[in-house]
């Protein structure tokens, strides 16, 4: 049983895509308030894709932060066993998060955990070649609480974490559009389950239809 509510939230395509297509990120972020969320678990490649100019590190960035008890904002936690991400500096500087945890494996390079730890960047290492994030939350869980997680990422980590059961909600916000192709990049990326007997089976729980043509659904993933 998880200590934890994870709920997957996506803006996708009506083909389930989650790019090719101008996403209405107002509507998109207008729902996010819907799940007062402790946590933001996003992956390394989710960040990576993003189009932001970073601003170059400075001195300022390593200095040890003041930790407000009383911010309610939510963590930033990325799923990042490879070390890649290098813009923590940038990261908690935009006003969404308090603060960032990486969650890291047994095979993360000791020259980014260094890094983390230079730059006060707490880290979780669970797993050996990959992320444990089954234990890597409940670890989340232990030290900081955290109760409610939204997952804002892409097919690959939204896959896994439903394919671990580690998933109680999806949340869609499918927009009218047909993206079509044979891109990957769609909200839920994982080899062929018919065959192998572990279709994930939801029940809707909630649909809200909005007058530019978005439709809001809900699911509880069925176990």
């Amino acid at each position: 049983m998880t200590c934890f509510l994870a709920s997957l939230y996506n803006a996708i395509s009506l083909d389930g895509r989650i790019t090719g297509f101008d996403a209405d990120l107002e509507t998109y972020y207008q729902r996010v308030s819907f799940w007062k969320e402790d946590a933001t678990l996003v992956s390394s490649q989710t960040i990576l894709a993003a189009p932001d100019e970073i601003p170059p590190e400075t001195e300022d960035d390593l200095r040890p932060k003041k930790i407000n008890t009383a911010d309610t904002r939510p963590l930033l936690v990325v799923v990042d066993s490879r070390g890649k991400i290098k813009t923590w500096h940038y990261l908690l500087k935009t006003p969404y998060w308090r603060s960032g945890v990486a969650l890291c494996s047994k095979s993360t390079p000791a020259e980014h955990l260094r890094y983390l730890a230079q730059r006060n960047i707490d880290y979780i290492v669970s797993g050996n070649n990959h992320v444990d994030l089954r234990k890597a939350l409940k670890e989340l869980n232990s030290r900081y609480n955290v109760k409610t997680i939204r997952v804002d990422s892409g097919g690959v980590l939204n896959g896994i974490l439903l394919r671990a059961g580690l998933i109680q909600e999806v949340s869609l916000l499918i927009h009218p559009a047909l993206v079509g192709g044979s891109s990957h990049h769609s909200f839920f990326h994982l080899p062929h389950m018919k065959t192998s007997g572990k279709i994930i089976n939801l029940k809707l729980t909630h649909v809200e239809q909005f007058e530019n043509g978005l439709v809001w659904m809900r699911y509880k993933v069925l176990k």
